[in-house]
């Protein structure tokens, strides 16, 4: 419990200098990482629009992917595109993007599934939430749910809290998204 009340108090001092993200030291890792997520969307260049236009992430990999492997795309039996987006760290954090080609999958209805049991929230943290948020909003299919609303959620020991402005809005294919900027610490 020692090490992860250092931990904690370490990233809310980070938090108060204004560090958004830090690597866990050594001697509290884990043995696993979280890589990826990667969400199925219907059209990768609209997400493109959203995740890399809009938000700001960096492609660190775009490759279509055939099988069987050496087929073209009227031969192949199966047709994806998968792109990978970071935002600052190329080992964790990253975001995965596949759109099926061939055989086109069907679309999930996500409409009014933001918060329930089962679905997914993406949270990212940025010192420009209003210029992304607007650029967001503005890629067809995306949409304002909620915020930005500033929120003060209790510090992981409870001698205080971390203040910040949240928003909720949807990307393309439906997925729920907070876009958030993190305004100080209270103690």
């Amino acid at each position: 419990m020692r090490l992860f009340s250092r931990y904690i108090a370490s990233i809310l001092f980070l938090v108060s200098c204004g560090v958004t993200a830090a690597p866990v030291p050594n001697e509290d890792r884990v043995d696993i990482d979280l890589r990826r997520t990667t969400l199925i969307v219907k059209d990768i260049e609209n997400s493109l629009a959203f995740y890399r236009d809009s938000l700001g992430l960096e492609v660190i990999y775009d490759q279509m992917i055939v099988t069987p492997r050496d087929a073209d795309f009227a031969s192949a039996d199966k047709v994806r595109r998968l792109v990978f987006l970071r935002a600052n760290d190329t080992f964790v954090g990253v975001l995965g993007l596949l759109e099926y080609q061939k055989p086109v999958k069907p679309t999930l209805d996500l409409a009014g599934r933001h918060f329930d049991t089962g679905t997914t929230v993406l949270v990212f943290n940025t010192e420009r939430l209003e210029e992304k948020l607007a650029k967001a909003i503005d890629v067809p299919g995306a949409r304002l749910l909620e915020g930005p609303e500033l929120i003060t959620y209790p510090s992981y020991d409870g001698s205080g809290g971390i203040r910040v402005m949240v928003t909720s809005l949807t990307d393309p294919d439906g997925f729920t998204i907070e876009l958030n900027q993190l305004q100080d610490t209270l103690n």
